[in-house]
């Protein structure tokens, strides 16, 4: 059964950006499944951490979005693990479509009155 997931990675930011595009693909082909689409980057670039990681202060961010199945998850966190160049990764489950972004400084049932 194929399941929709979301992993953010934090690479190493010394690393050209080829560097870190084909690193994403050969992790992504870990994960390839048939007739699934290929996985939607969200590419944040350089940004400093809010702490520091291994003595590092900055990092590359990536967020992915695919579907692949269950299975073939231990195998790509095992990659992500032992490659060096990776400080930091999150993979999570996607049940529910994403939350609509909101307005910097807004809450749930807040109106503005004009």
């Amino acid at each position: 059964m194929i399941r929709p997931y979301e992993v953010v990675y934090i690479f190493d930011s010394t690393l050209e950006d080829e560097a870190i595009t084909q690193k994403l693909e050969e992790v992504h082909a870990l994960i390839a499944v048939d007739g699934a689409e290929p996985p939607n980057l969200n590419i944040w670039g350089r940004r400093t951490l809010a702490y520091p990681i291994r003595k590092q202060t900055t990092g590359y961010y990536v967020v992915a979005n695919f579907d692949t199945d269950p299975e073939k998850l231990p195998e790509f966190e095992r990659a992500l693990k032992l490659d060096e160049h990776i400080i930091r990764y999150l993979v999570v489950l996607n049940d529910e479509p994403p939350t609509p972004a909101q307005a910097p400084g807004t809450r749930d049932g807040d109106e503005e009155d004009n």
